[in-house]
């Protein structure tokens, strides 16, 4: 985990519970709908074989402003570039905060 990952599980209510279920964040009590969409929209960005259709960017604009929107995908393209620009040269987490065990 790095140090931007440690600080949102840190400031975000229930961060590191919500950490520790990303992986089920559909059937997770711990997320909010605007959070859902966020990690909904994060998956259509991420997987190659997925695309961001204008339903679920209907679904975005009903929970964020434009520049929340624009944050928020500067942030995924972000963390997407990263999680193709660290591995090769063997970046590996930063040990900030521990990842809670499944």
């Amino acid at each position: 985990m790095d140090i931007n990952s440690a600080r949102a599980a840190e400031t975000t209510d229930g961060g590191l519970d919500k950490l520790g279920e990303l992986l089920t964040w559909r059937d997770s009590a711990l997320f909010s709908e605007a959070e859902r969409v966020a990690l909904e929209y994060a998956e259509a960005i991420t997987y190659t074989d997925r695309q961001v259709d204008d339903a679920l960017f209907a679904k975005v604009k009903q929970h964020f402003t434009e520049p929340q929107i624009v944050e928020l995908t500067a942030a995924i393209a972000f963390e997407n570039f990263r999680s193709k620009f660290n591995p090769p040269l063997g970046i590996e987490a930063q040990g900030f905060c521990m990842v809670p065990k499944r």
